[in-house]
């Protein structure tokens, strides 16, 4: 379980995270929506302590920090308990698909090499890249660059996965081939918090929908609720000029 209280962020004078209260069950997977600028990158980057918060606590699983007194050494311990996928894959251009999943299991979990390989030959099949590991990144297309950060992670055992805009950096045509290796993990039961602009995937993926807005979450429910019969103005106005720009884009 995943528990936030109190969780604010500020650049400057602009605050970015309101004082954010959320919490998250094991398996559920909660995708967040909103406007661009609404915070929803920095939400995720301020539960992995990329961005650290001015204020507020996380909770994952039996682990606590708080973000006024947290050591260094404390936050390298809670940053094994989650894996992030970013939007640029970040993965290291020197290494092949395999010794990029293998990296985090060597260096942050001090698992052998040969237990590493194991395992990330494990989760570079499940992605679909068996055909792959001896790959380097240059020798691989947007999608399978993904698909090596999503097998990163998930060889990772986190106790949550973030993904932050997993395919806004893919040509649309590769989209599709991350979209479903998420929607795999998802069905494995893993707990899941993702940012996306893809709607009509977050409908069928996600457990539970949040509406993020000028830093705080304004709509809370299922796709279903927040969808088809949200609650707050702002969640609507979002949602019609969405649809009204999918339809522009249909017509052309």
């Amino acid at each position: 379980m995943i528990e936030i209280k109190g969780l604010t962020k500020s650049f400057h004078s602009n605050t970015v995270l309101d004082d954010i209260n959320l919490t998250i069950q094991t398996g559920e997977v909660v995708a967040i929506i909103g406007p661009s600028g609404s915070g929803k990158s920095t939400f995720l980057r301020c539960l992995d302590f990329l961005e650290t918060p001015e204020a507020g606590t996380i909770r994952i699983d039996q682990f606590e920090i708080n973000a006024t007194s947290a050591s260094k050494a404390q936050i390298r311990t809670f940053r094994q308990y989650s894996a992030m996928v970013f939007q640029q894959f970040n993965l290291f251009r020197r290494k092949t698909a395999l010794e990029n999943v293998m990296e985090g299991l060597i260096v942050v979990k001090k698992i052998s090499k040969t237990k590493a390989q194991e395992i990330a030959l494990q989760q570079l099949e499940k992605v679909g890249l068996s055909d792959r590991t001896n790959h380097y990144p240059r020798q691989l297309s947007g999608g399978q660059q993904q698909r090596v950060a999503i097998a990163r992670a998930l060889a990772m055992n986190p106790s949550i996965l973030l993904f932050d805009e997993p395919t806004s950096a893919l040509d649309p045509e590769l989209v599709g081939e991350v979209l479903e290796t998420i929607r795999a993990a998802a069905q494995e039961g893993n707990t899941m918090i993702l940012v996306s602009h893809e709607m009509n995937f977050v409908k069928k993926v996600a457990s539970r929908v949040l509406f993020l807005d000028g830093g705080k979450i304004i709509e809370d429910g299922t796709p279903k609720e927040v969808f088809d019969t949200p609650k707050h103005e702002r969640t609507k106005e979002f949602l019609r000029r969405f649809n009204e720009y999918q339809q522009i884009e249909y017509n052309l």
